[in-house]
């Protein structure tokens, strides 16, 4: 006897249409700006990693001649109450050189909490452009509000997301959830779009040593509306896969090919090198990679961000490993035991979840409502559901075009495996050690995730294996990267795809692969209010702007939880329940 659910009630004709039947949204037209700044401060001006009293500055000089390997130049900072810089709050100076790629990062300190402030550099009579940061907030906080983003690929598309963040001036910060640069060449991903969009990759190849990542990351840079963006708010960023590279791990990653490409630990050393170079972030005092910290705002919330990939992570599994190995229900379990659920394969390693464990307790210790976690990967449990009835002979063949693991995955599909062996999904025994940890130090109050990496827009219950709440994931959309799921994927299986992984798994609240943008996350004591913003076009510059979905979260019982959804169409708030 089948039990009819929700879920299981979409089954009928679900291949026959899958539109989402959505009102019109209202949509506000912009043109992004078309030039960067230029000159000798050519890549603008970024702030980032703030605290109550402090917050780091930064720019990049670009020498009008070549000055030499020991050349250094000196570079005047100033900061300001005001935008006029009548009001004057510091000055200094600082040294920078082709040592660390003519770059500048400075800590402003002896700030006050919860203040806007104007900053600016200065070589002779040439001043860089105007930036405006934010310190954190202390003591009685009523609401904070964040622009959360994710997966920049500069080939892909315009920033028109970055774009519409810059026009606001009401974010205390922007969390930044990775692929913030992509390593590719014009010959891999994206290099198709890029051409026909000028949007080329510089240098024209997969970068691999210093001075590649150090060219990347001056391209990304020296895009108009990303410097827009960097010069309005302060920048929270993590890294995930693609500041080094594709699906990296502790010990590699698989874009990384030893034998032509040289020894993984000196390219990983060369990307966070560089990485640190160019973006406006505290060092860590431990290792390079051990990227992860905190924020609290007031006696709202605490901000962790994590670092799942290369400080701890073991390699991920692949399909095509153990495609001719699990044919059968009973292969899939002895898989899930010995491999998938190996109480040895780490995410986070054991200092990170102390680290982690003790701001959470600090953060209950405080009587703040909320806990949020700054995620590179999805978390929530995502089965695939099967796709050998949907999937050609012809799809698959297109498929491996794009990915080598396309047909173990589509086969592997109808055992009811995780989508994705690179997110949480792949690491089942350390997503509960993070759970178990959340549990004890916070008892799971008010603790929402926020996740990049999919290029696709996620509301997720968070449960652990014994369907304990944990609390709500929220996952973004990408600012040009592709989805999957998105309707025009394999000439409208992505679609299908999205609807039947929201129909297949209880966790998936709000799964959609349409339309690029960033979420608008506002919390306050009582609710916090998650506004999935979007760009209609990332093929050109001028754009519309619209509110796609919005969900309202609240914890009534300590654990967050969903309390409500707006802009969704029939199918979608059926699937939300």
């Amino acid at each position: 006897m089948t039990k009819i659910t929700r879920r299981s009630a979409l089954i009928t004709g679900i291949a026959a249409s899958t539109a989402s039947c959505t009102s019109s949204p209202r949509m506000t037209p912009y043109t992004a700006v078309s030039e960067g700044a230029g000159g000798i401060f050519a890549h603008g001006v970024a702030s980032g990693d703030p605290a109550t009293d402090s917050v780091v500055i930064w720019t990049r000089v670009s020498p009008a001649e070549d000055l030499g390997a020991g050349a250094t130049v000196t570079v005047i900072w100033e900061t300001a109450a005001d935008e006029a810089f009548t009001d004057m709050r510091g000055k200094g100076e600082t040294l920078t050189g082709a040592s660390r790629d003519w770059t500048v990062k400075t800590l402003l300190t002896d700030l006050g909490p919860g203040a806007v402030y104007f900053y600016r550099f200065r070589i002779g009579d040439t001043y860089s452009p105007v930036g405006r940061t934010r310190t954190l907030p202390a003591g009685a906080v009523d609401s904070a509000r964040f622009a959360v983003v994710s997966c920049a690929n500069y080939a892909f598309g315009y920033f028109n997301v970055y774009d519409q963040i810059a026009r606001r001036d009401d974010f205390d910060a922007v969390i930044h959830l990775g692929d913030y640069i992509y390593e590719h060449g014009p010959d891999g991903y994206g290099g198709e779009t890029g051409a026909a969009l000028g949007r080329e990759h510089k240098p024209a190849h997969e970068i691999v040593a210093l001075d590649d990542y150090r060219q990347r990351h001056a391209q990304y840079k020296s895009d108009p509306a990303s410097q827009a963006m960097h010069g309005a708010h302060p920048l929270i960023p993590i890294w995930d896969d693609h500041e080094t590279s594709n699906n990296s791990w502790r010990d590699g990653a698989d874009n990384h090919q030893p034998d032509t490409e040289g020894d993984w630990e000196t390219r990983r050393r060369a990307a966070l090198q560089a990485y640190y170079e160019w973006m406006p972030v505290r060092e860590p005092s431990l290792a390079p990679e051990a990227f992860f910290r905190s924020y609290a705002f007031g006696d709202l919330l605490t901000l962790c961000a994590i670092e799942t990939r290369l400080m701890a992570r073991a390699r991920p599994i692949e399909y095509t490993e153990i495609a001719d190995s699990v044919n059968s229900p009973e292969d899939l379990e002895r898989f899930k035991k010995e491999r998938l659920w190996d109480e040895t394969r780490e995410m986070l390693g054991a200092s990170q979840l102390d680290y982690l464990d003790r701001a959470l307790r600090t953060s209950v210790a405080a009587d703040q409502p909320w806990r949020l976690i700054a995620n590179q990967i999805l978390m929530a449990e995502v089965i695939s559901p099967d796709l050998n009835p949907h999937i050609s002979e012809e799809d698959l063949v297109q498929l491996e075009q794009l990915w080598d693991q396309a047909r173990a995955f589509v086969k592997l599909s109808a055992l009811g495996l995780p989508s994705n062996f690179d997110a949480w999904d792949g690491y089942p025994a350390a997503r509960e050690r993070f759970y178990a940890m959340a549990k004890d130090a916070a008892n799971v109050d008010g603790l929402i995730v926020l996740t990049g990496d999919t290029h696709t827009w996620w509301a997720n219950d968070l449960t652990d294996r014994h369907d304990d709440k944990i609390g709500v994931e929220l996952g973004v959309h990408s600012v040009t990267s592709p989805s999957e799921y998105a309707k025009d994927f394999l000439g409208g299986k992505g679609a299908e795809y999205s609807l039947l992984t929201n129909r297949d798994n209880k966790a998936v609240r709000f799964l959609s692969g349409e339309d690029h943008g960033y979420i608008d996350l506002h919390v306050s004591k009582t609710v916090a209010k998650a506004r999935f913003m979007a760009v209609d076009t990332i093929q050109s510059p001028s754009y519309n702007a619209f509110e796609k979905a919005a969900f309202t979260i609240k914890r009534p019982s300590g654990a967050a939880k969903f309390a409500g959804s707006s802009g969704l169409g029939l199918k979608e708030r059926f699937l939300f329940g």
